[in-house]
């Protein structure tokens, strides 16, 4: 396992135990002014999506990069991209793996199938933008939570540990993550959304193949075809096709 040189101008915070990091962040976002990594060994409340309650075993990685971008809301959104290639990375790093993960939309990352890692976004705006950015990271480096503590149809959570044999510290993983965040962030300033949308597609699950997209209210069944300039998941339905730019996917 090779890692690459800690970011230059990016902080690091290890902290024993907190509520959860991105919770951490936003409290600390005032007085952080560049990119911060913030790592919890444990975490007390930590959440998913939607409000979702997020387990977290022993030896599992959790942390939060605190960033305070610039450009507009919908732009800064598609970090959940950048960060998924950035774990894909790392993974690949840690085990030699490449063809073992897979990215699903909108932002979990898949290990043979299971759910291995996800991502949570949080902002706050300010004047019509982003005062600061938080993105969450969970990864099941250890153990993956039981089938219990998942909502019902959710894909199966698996650990690195269990399916690689790959045993990785919580703050070694960190030093495969955060070079590798730096290298997309860049590219993504410097180039915009296209060369990671073209390299997320590459190392997504299911294009091609039969998915559920639901929304709060709504359940479309289609064919993933890709994902837009937008970052929307692209279906083709009975009806023609559909973007929608929120959902949960079930395959």
């Amino acid at each position: 396992m090779s890692t690459d040189a800690w970011p230059e101008g990016v902080a690091r915070h290890v902290l024993a135990t907190t509520d959860s990091t991105n919770a951490e962040a936003a409290r600390l976002a005032a007085s952080l002014r560049r990119p911060t990594w913030i790592l919890a060994h444990r975490q007390t409340a930590a959440r998913g999506r939607r409000g979702r309650a997020w387990s977290m075993p022993a030896g599992n990685f959790a942390a939060t990069l605190l960033l305070h971008p610039t450009e507009r809301p919908e732009v800064v959104a598609l970090r959940s991209f950048v960060a998924a290639l950035a774990l894909y990375d790392a993974f690949v790093a840690a085990t030699g793996r490449a063809e073992s993960f897979a990215l699903k939309w909108p932002n979990d990352v898949l290990l043979n199938g299971g759910k291995v890692a996800g991502i949570l976004l949080e902002s706050l705006g300010q004047g019509g933008g982003v005062a600061h950015l938080a993105i969450g990271i969970g990864v099941n480096l250890a153990a993956a939570p039981g089938a219990a503590e998942v909502e019902p149809g959710a894909l199966r959570p698996v650990s690195l540990l269990d399916e690689t044999g790959a045993r990785v510290a919580a703050e070694d993983f960190l030093d495969l993550l955060a070079p590798a965040y730096d290298r997309w962030e860049r590219r993504f300033t410097a180039e915009g959304f296209a060369p990671v949308r073209a390299a997320w597609l590459a190392r997504a699950a299911r294009i091609g193949e039969t998915v559920t997209a639901r929304t709060g209210t709504e359940s479309h069944l289609g064919t993933f075809e890709t994902v837009d300039d937008s970052g929307a998941l692209v279906l083709r339905t009975a009806q023609g096709p559909r973007a929608i730019p929120a959902a949960e996917v079930f395959f």
